[in-house]
């Protein structure tokens, strides 16, 4: 129990973070859109001026995305589906104009970063380091999936959730390859150093530069702003739904297992999580700079932690139902934990390239005493109960084990066996 309590409260560390991130990143994203949109100057926070209408427009957002989390997981998904869409046509646009207009003479050059093996290795692996924050996202399929199907909405069955899973990160990874490489066609070394010194948005420029016309750049940036929503989106729905297991097993206050009486979301940790995506704008970038790699270190523990309890539990348990089993397990999970853990390395090892500094540091350490004060409350509140779940028995176990039985047979079956659990809790 206490290495789930670890892994759970840290991989919550990285939702929250990205959401935080993604609060700060869409007012900015429309700045690029409308350069007059920043109207009456407040204060600056580490050399980044804060506007009332950049917050305004925050705190808006932020709002509404909560607001439909709160409703339900199916709204969330529609809106997920729409703007994924969106993200989808933006980026192929990109890379067929690249591949018809572009040149492969532009990439010479454009590699690795550095003039030397050592600095080419030291931005390889600053880049792999942070890459868990960009790829976050898809261990938030099975919360949703669970959701939508308690709600009746889809039915697909626990084995697919895995391959679902893992064809998410393929195409994820495909796509941004594809991406990469398109903005690499259209655009030699000299004008990328160019666009980051100008607007800092090299892949609207590209756009631009791909179709030979700015009106394409807004394309992409609208692109843009989608996906920030679709992560913003995805993450506080996960978080709030890490949260509610965690109290669920009394590992943090029952305060944040509340679910909302009418679309039975996890209200509280919704509220939670969506009042500090509404605070975190009032820091300025620079702040959420800090937050997003300290949100980066958690993810890279959290996914150590997943990898050696795959691999423990496959040896401990190897007769456990396993909806979807992963083959050659040792070789996978073995490359998962060393991959994971040199993640984790490099974010402690000075001079590394993807080393956490000083005040990330103070984040991840100020997270982890929040997490010692739940950890040693609901320990010393709930005893023998800490860590424990309701195991309820499923419809593909009941259907095994009286396949004859009909729908409602087995509703029976799966009552009588939830009835019993929670009995024995009871006493």
């Amino acid at each position: 129990s206490t290495g789930s309590f670890i892994c759970t409260w840290m991989i919550i560390l990285g939702y929250v973070s990205v959401a935080c991130f993604e609060a700060c990143a869409f007012p900015t994203i429309i700045t690029y859109l409308w350069p007059g949109f920043l109207k009456g100057y407040l204060y600056t926070v580490a050399g980044f001026d804060i506007y009332a209408s950049w917050l305004i427009v925050a705190i808006v957002v932020a709002f509404l995305i909560m607001m439909i989390n709160i409703i339900g997981a199916k709204t969330a998904a529609i809106l997920q589906t729409v703007l994924t869409c969106i993200i989808g046509g933006a980026g192929i646009l990109l890379i067929i104009a690249s591949v018809i207009n572009g040149t492969v003479d532009n990439l010479d050059g454009q590699m690795f970063a550095g003039s030397s093996a050592g600095l080419n290795v030291k931005a390889i692996i600053g880049v792999a380091a942070l890459s868990p924050f960009y790829f976050i996202g898809f261990d938030v399929i099975p919360q949703a999936a669970e959701e939508i199907q308690a709600a009746e909405e889809i039915n697909v069955p626990a084995k697919k959730i895995g391959s679902i899973l893992i064809l998410s990160v393929v195409l994820a990874v495909v796509f941004y390859a594809l991406v990469i490489v398109a903005v690499g066609l259209v655009m030699g070394p000299q004008a990328i150093v160019d666009s980051e010194q100008a607007t800092g948005l090299v892949t609207a420029d590209a756009m631009a530069a791909a179709f030979n016309t700015k009106i394409m750049a807004k394309v992409i940036i609208v692109g843009g702003m989608c996906g920030i929503v679709t992560s913003w989106n995805s993450f506080l729905l996960g978080g709030s739904r890490a949260m509610y297991s965690m109290a669920e097993s009394y590992m943090i206050p029952k305060f944040f297992a509340k679910l909302h009486p009418k679309h039975k979301t996890p209200i509280n940790a919704l509220i939670l999580i969506g009042s500090l995506t509404m605070l975190a704008p009032f820091a300025g970038r620079k702040m959420l700079v800090w937050i997003s790699d300290a949100g980066n270190f958690g993810c890279c523990v959290a996914y150590c932690m997943v990898a050696l309890s795959f691999i423990i539990l496959r040896k401990k348990e190897p007769d456990m139902p396993r909806p979807y089993k992963v083959p050659a397990y040792k070789f996978f999970g073995m490359m998962a934990v060393i991959m994971s853990g040199f993640m984790v390395a490099m974010c402690c090892i000075p001079g590394s390239g993807g080393t956490l500094i000083a005040h990330e540091w103070g984040i991840v350490l100020a997270w982890c005493a929040l997490g010692v004060v739940f950890f040693v409350f609901c320990k010393k509140k709930y005893k023998e109960s800490f860590g424990t779940l309701v195991e309820l028995i499923s419809d593909e176990d009941a259907a095994t084990l009286m396949p004859e039985a009909d729908e409602v047979e087995l509703d029976k079956v799966i009552d009588a066996a939830i009835d019993r659990v929670l009995a024995k809790k009871a006493s």
